[in-house]
């Protein structure tokens, strides 16, 4: 995808309105609890504030319903971002208004203003061409590092650009290009992807993208028994996707055809109980099956170890969701294995999704698979071969 980049840009001087996602966890008294998102953005932040640039950066947080909701301020993103960078950043309690455009017009070059949430307005998500108008400010160039909202035609990802003479990707957006679409265009063989969760509705285009070009699928989590129960077999209480039987038969059909191994758990760990450290069984997932009363909540052990296995042959590997109900004890050995098969292996690694991407990080491998994207939906609709309006929208290079 041959956009503009941020590091083709002259910026000495320059006006730029950068859309960033800071979109970060409060708590009850409005402190943010986990702050990655913020230091995700330095890098792109810093290269333009040693440019030269005069910087204003703008993003959601929350779901306000389209007007201003104290509890959904941006104001603690500031007060972080001051800290992490060691320099004042000015904060707008607007993102549109004469005292923001007086708070843009007083900027110098190496100085930083933060407007306040996107979403304190309804035109933002209706992507309003005077709101944009009024949110590009008069910006020389516009810079999108906000991946995980690349995926919706909103007024900051791509209204703004028609009212900016270059718009141009963040350090961000261009890895997540780089490994989502570079690297998987012609993808090392064995090409494996793992896809987990609780719906298959959730992943079927993905899945039905992914086909064409992998060599084997692995499904794990509550979409796994969707599969078994249209194959006929016994799930007991597990989690189904009752009008999904078809379409799970179809990509089993389509899978066949493309002569893609589709690996589904050969056994699940099932307890009568969805909570920790209650009684659990391994039982086989096909002939007796689950029993009435019980539920998987996680794969078993033999498919663990054929997993596992099937992890250390690949060149190339996507993952895209849990095995089990990791986030509880009882419930993580499946997602563990996964995850620590995945990055022992030598294969080209991306892992994408908040669950797994959550649980990469809780058993502190994240170091050791080549990419983890910030995207959640953006990423699996990039996955799916889909244009996102916020990368479509650039400067064509």
């Amino acid at each position: 995808m041959a956009k503009l980049s941020i590091r083709d840009l002259e910026l000495s001087g320059k006006s730029v309105l950068m859309r960033v996602d800071f979109n970060v966890p409060l708590n009850a008294a409005g402190e943010i609890t986990d702050d990655t998102r913020i230091v995700a953005a330095l890098p792109s932040i810093k290269h333009l504030l040693d440019g030269g640039a005069k910087l204003v950066l703008c993003s959601h947080l929350g779901r306000p319903k389209g007007e201003p909701d104290p509890k959904y301020s941006l104001s603690p993103a500031a007060a972080r971002l001051a800290e992490l960078l060691g320099k004042e950043v000015a904060f707008a309690e607007s993102c549109v208004g004469a005292e923001t455009e007086a708070a843009r017009a007083a900027l110098q070059a190496g100085e930083v203003l933060l407007l306040e949430n996107t979403r304190f307005y309804a035109e933002e998500k209706t992507n309003g061409s005077d709101f944009a108008r009024t949110l590009a400010g008069g910006a020389d160039i516009f810079v999108n590092d906000a991946f995980g909202t690349a995926h919706r035609a909103h007024a900051s990802t791509e209204g703004v650009t028609h009212h900016v003479s270059q718009s141009a990707m963040g350090f961000l957006i261009e890895r997540e290009l780089e490994f989502l679409c570079d690297k998987l265009a012609t993808p090392g063989s064995p090409f494996l992807v793992i896809m987990g969760g609780a719906k298959v509705s959730d992943k079927i285009e993905v899945i039905t993208a992914l086909l064409e070009k992998a060599d084997t699928f692995i499904i794990g989590g509550a979409m796994a028994y969707t599969f078994r129960k249209a194959q006929g077999h016994p799930v007991g209480d597990s989690l189904v996707e009752e009008d999904k039987l078809d379409l799970a038969l179809d990509i089993l059909k389509l899978a066949e055809e493309k002569n893609t191994r589709f690996l589904l758990p050969v056994d699940n760990r099932v307890a009568q109980e969805f909570k920790d450290g209650v009684e659990t069984r391994v039982v086989t997932s096909v002939g007796a099956g689950i029993d009435d009363g019980w539920m998987g909540l996680d794969i078993g052990d033999a498919a663990i170890e054929e997993f596992s296995a099937e992890v250390m042959k690949a060149k190339t590997i996507v993952w895209n969701g849990p095995m089990g109900v990791f986030e509880m004890a009882s419930f993580e050995a499946g997602t563990k294995a996964v995850a620590e098969a995945v990055a022992k292996s030598d294969a080209l690694s991306i892992v994408g999704g908040g669950d797994s991407v959550t649980a990469v990080k809780k058993y502190n491998l994240e170091d050791q698979v080549s990419f983890i994207s910030t995207g959640g939906g953006a990423s699996l609709e990039l996955l799916e071969g889909k244009d996102l309006p916020g990368v479509a929208a650039l400067t064509e290079v």
